[in-house]
C-alpha cells in the first residue's frame, strides 16, 4: 500500500514550501486541524510569527482553523489586540507607553472591543495575501479570493472576495452543500479518505450528490 501523507510532518512533500501548520503553531489560543497547510516559498514554518498578528493570549480571543484548509502565501490573521479603544473620544493607546501616561490612563487591553474568536472551517481555501479580521467566521468549503479583506462572516461553500470581502456566489446547489456538511468527509479515517478521493475530485456533481446520499444512508 502506498504511503498516506502523515499529518504529523512539518513538510509533507519534497518541495518544502507547504507546511502542515498544526506542527509549527504553538500559541495556546490557536488550534489548527490536520492537513491544513500554509504555502510560501519563504520559510512557511514561521507562519505563527509572521502571519498571526497582535496575538496576545491573555486578551482571551482564539484562532481556530479546521482540517484540510489551504492558505496561500501572505494569508494574515489579525487578532483582537490590534484594535484600539472606540468607546472614548480618542483611540490613542496612552497606557502602552508607560510612565505618567500609564498611571493616568486605563489598562489598554481591558478597553479594547472584543470581536470574539476567529474561526475558519474545514476545506477552506484562502487566496494570496488575504487578511482575516478579528471575530470573523468562515464556513466549511468557502473560497476567499486573493487580496481580500474579510471583515464579516462568510457562509459555507461560498466564494467571497474584495475589500471588504463580499459573497460573490455559492459554489454548489443548496442540496449538495447540505450533503457535504452532513457527510463531513474531513473527519474520515485515513484509509476511507483514500477510497473517497476520486469522488471528492469528480467534476460530475450529480454523481457526487448521489454517492453522498448513499454514504449518509449507510450510517
Amino acid at each position: 500500500m502506498q504511503r498516506i501523507p502523515n499529518p504529523n510532518e512539518v513538510f509533507p512533500n519534497q518541495y518544502r514550501t507547504s507546511c502542515f501548520l498544526r506542527n509549527v503553531v504553538k500559541a495556546p489560543n490557536v488550534s489548527v486541524g490536520d492537513y491544513t497547510y500554509y504555502d510560501d516559498s519563504d520559510a512557511p514554518e514561521r507562519f505563527e510569527k509572521r502571519n498571526i498578528l497582535f496575538n496576545y493570549p491573555e486578551f482571551g480571543d482564539r484562532l481556530v482553523i479546521g482540517k484540510f484548509c489551504q492558505l496561500a502565501a501572505g494569508t494574515t490573521f489579525i487578532m483582537g489586540p490590534a484594535n484600539h479603544r472606540l468607546s472614548s473620544v480618542t483611540t490613542y493607546p496612552f497606557h502602552v507607553f508607560g510612565g505618567a501616561w500609564q498611571a493616568a490612563a486605563p489598562d489598554h487591553l481591558s478597553q479594547l472591543p472584543c470581536k470574539g474568536d476567529t474561526v475558519v472551517g474545514n476545506d477552506v481555501w484562502i487566496g494570496r495575501k488575504s487578511v482575516v479580521m478579528p471575530g470573523v467566521h468562515i464556513g466549511d468549503g468557502a473560497v476567499i479570493a486573493a487580496y481580500s479583506v474579510v471583515v464579516k462572516d462568510i457562509p459555507p461553500y461560498c466564494v467571497a472576495g474584495g475589500n471588504p470581502a463580499r459573497v460573490l456566489k455559492k459554489r454548489f446547489s443548496d442540496e449538495l452543500i447540505e450533503l457535504l456538511l452532513a457527510v463531513k468527509w474531513w473527519d474520515f479515517e485515513a484509509e476511507k479518505l483514500v477510497e473517497f478521493l476520486p469522488l471528492l475530485c469528480d467534476a460530475d456533481l450529480e454523481a457526487v450528490e448521489r454517492r453522498l446520499r448513499q454514504e449518509l444512508d449507510t450510517r
